[in-house]
């Protein structure tokens, strides 16, 4: 199983790594991890061309069910993935920055 806790995806995500959230839109608008490009678990097959192969890729969901889902799918596919363990629901529990908006930055 390809997962990092929290603390090691803070360090990775504070080095700049790319992260893709899995939710749905609607989840995604209401709160995301700073930074983190939404990519819906339905939409990431047909999108796997977006993101960078010599680059590690961390995906996150609500609680790790889903990112463990498609993280499987990306390393199948040959991307160095992992699943964030906890999802943006432990994110967000253990105090670390949440925005809302459309924008992986927080715009609206």
């Amino acid at each position: 199983m390809r997962e990092v806790t929290l603390d090691s995806f803070e360090e990775a995500h504070a080095g700049g790594a790319a992260v893709i959230d899995v939710r749905e839109p609607g989840e995604y608008v209401a709160g995301h991890v700073p930074g983190a490009r939404p990519v819906p678990m339905g939409q990431l097959p047909s999108r796997l061309g977006e993101l960078d192969k010599d680059q590690p890729v961390y995906v996150i969901c609500a609680s790790g069910n889903r990112s463990l889902a498609m993280t499987s799918l990306l390393v199948q596919a040959g991307y160095d993935a992992w699943s964030v363990a906890g999802g943006t629901g432990g994110w967000a529990r253990s105090g670390r920055p949440v925005v809302e908006g459309t924008q992986p930055g927080g715009e609206r």
